[in-house]
């Protein structure tokens, strides 16, 4: 595939290609990965730039050893944000050849400095994407807490107030939350692939599949009108001339061009990011039974884990796992390919076993198992890293430093901590004490019964958005040590008031390893919120349990 991307270059008269992950509607996880095809790379964020006679691959701090693992031995591994192609030795005035509709200008401009000359030229890919009928789902307000009807309202007014006359939602995860739609589009999210303009008096122009959204018929929405994804250009030139809000991490160059030729742009942030990062008490309520079931699949597995005296692989793992979560009525997939990464393995931080690095567990292993599922209603997400034998000193010592930061997330002040950014230097205190890191955020915002990463919320050093009432996050700390072993504690927690007070609430209900834990590093205040945590545990789920995993969970109240 390199071969022929190259020929392609060369023949349009180019210096370079530029190839991202995503696909026209930017979601990060998709059918379509052109970047695995012509890399081997399978992590869920990245680009490449292949130049005539060099290639490089660009990866986030998650990916880097894998990415090196996968795809080093045709690409130069660099990592975003410390190395951009800025800094590739001699692109400057080199003519770069890139797909339109699969960038944005915000990517560009961060990426690229003006003097490397892009060029938008279209570089076709046998795509894998699913051709079947996936149809869209209504969902009724007994599950989403909100009618579509109430949302479109909010929307209107906030064109209204911002003098906007029209709104271009390109991200779909947007389009399924305000409509209250759901698909079958995506591997791990529960969504169907659209595109939306609402017009500041609520007019609907939905650019979808006509052939999977038939069903629409059956779903009533007021001045709905259903158009074909090819038909966008169409309908922007028969819109009466005004002024736009879009999105710009969703839309495409391509599309911006478009309505740049007729229309103004005056916001560049989709305000649904904001509505739907607040939940309301039925999606809350909703998680909540989600993650009850999810932490009686997490506990019997672990329970499984401990006292399994059978040959366990990383493979093996996994499919226990699975098996166990699909015992829920109420379970439909995985939100996201689970991570089962054993001895070295678990440093590499999104790691993925295949056939070839498929590990067999070895006595004394610690493995870091991070896994989530799609249920009816909720998504969740959890990390629990466990071990199998007698561990060390000094990786106790580690998964307790993590550990302490993980609780002091859970129990921090939130009117002091007011943001992600603030929350993310407690969460690394502790391990920082000792001269130590991690290279990800400490959390991400978390979607209802949508994806599993969401934004604008978040924990990271440079995520300022102000954590409110109804945000769900995850409290992921940790620690690598590369070629040996990987630490994540990981819970969902979401935001509530309590005596006028706002707080973190843990979503997740499984057990930590206690036998991970150096008790003697933890003070009175760790120790006790281990208790509470593990009796609340303990009273969620014990009653799914049978008789000895009853009898091993009630040992962590103690």
């Amino acid at each position: 595939m390199i071969k022929s991307l190259k020929k392609f270059i060369l023949d349009n008269n180019l210096d370079g290609y530029i190839l991202p992950k995503n696909d026209s509607y930017f979601t990060e996880y998709s059918n379509v990965n052109n970047l695995a095809k012509i890399s081997g790379f399978t992590g869920s964020a990245g680009f490449a730039v292949i130049l005539r006679k060099k290639n490089y691959l660009f990866v986030d701090g998650r990916y880097t050893i894998q990415a090196k693992k996968q795809s080093g031995k045709y690409f130069k591994i660099l990592e975003i944000p410390y190395s951009w192609p800025k800094n590739i030795p001699n692109i400057n005035n080199k003519k770069i050849g890139f797909d339109p509709k699969l960038f944005t200008e915000a990517t560009l401009e961060k990426y690229f400095e003006k003097n490397v000359n892009l060029n938008p030229i279209s570089y076709y890919f046998e795509t894998s994407e699913s051709r079947k009928l996936n149809k869209f789902v209504k969902l009724n307000k007994n599950i989403t807490g909100e009618s579509s009807s109430s949302k479109i309202n909010k929307v209107k007014s906030y064109l209204k107030i911002n003098k906007i006359d029209y709104l271009y939602v390109s991200a779909s995860e947007n389009v399924n939350w305000l409509l209250n739609i759901r698909g079958k589009d995506l591997p791990n999210s529960p969504l169907g692939n659209c595109k939306l303009i609402i017009s500041k008096k609520g007019k609907l122009y939905f650019f979808g599949n006509l052939f999977k959204s038939v069903n629409f018929k059956n779903i009533k929405f007021n001045n709905f009108k259903l158009l074909s994804e090819k038909s966008f250009f169409k309908t922007i030139i028969n819109l009466k001339i005004g002024s736009f809000c879009i999105d710009k991490n969703s839309c495409s160059i391509f599309e911006l061009q478009v309505l740049k030729s007729r229309f103004k742009i005056i916001k560049y942030i989709d305000p649904i990011y904001d509505l739907k990062s607040i939940k309301n008490k039925t999606e809350i309520k909703n998680t909540i039974k989600a993650h009850i079931e999810d932490g009686v699949a997490l506990t019997k597995f672990l329970y499984w884990f401990k006292f399994n005296k059978k040959e366990m692989t990383e493979r093996i793992i996994e499919n226990k796992l699975e098996k166990f979560r699909k015992q829920s009525k109420n379970y439909l997939y995985p939100s996201f390919d689970t991570i089962a990464g054993s001895g070295p393995n678990g440093a590499i931080i999104h790691y993925k076993s295949n056939e070839k690095t498929n590990r067999k567990l070895k006595k004394n292993d610690i493995l870091l198992i991070d896994s989530g599922g799609q249920y009816k209603w909720g998504t969740t997400d959890v990390t629990r890293t466990i071990c199998c034998g007698k561990i060390s000193d000094k990786v106790k010592n580690n998964f307790t430093r993590v550990l302490k930061g993980h609780i002091a997330v859970a129990t921090c002040d939130l009117k002091k901590y007011f943001n992600g950014h603030q929350i993310d230097k407690i969460a690394r205190k502790s391990l920082k004490n000792a001269g130590l890191n991690y290279s990800h955020g400490t959390g991400h915002g978390v979607g209802f019964y949508l994806n599993v990463h969401e934004g604008p919320q978040g924990i990271s050093k440079n995520n300022k958005v102000k954590i409110k009432k109804g945000m769900i996050m995850s409290n992921e700390p940790g620690y690598y040590s590369k070629d040996h072993y990987g630490i994540r504690i990981e819970n969902l927690i979401y935001v509530d008031e309590e005596n006028k007070k706002i707080i973190f609430k843990n979503l997740t209900f499984a057990p930590i390893d206690y036998d991970m834990i150096n008790f003697k590093i933890l003070n009175q205040k760790e120790k006790a919120y281990l208790f509470d945590y593990h009796l609340e545990v303990y009273a969620k789920i014990s009653k799914f349990l049978n008789k000895n995993e009853k009898k091993w969970l009630i040992s962590f109240i103690k």
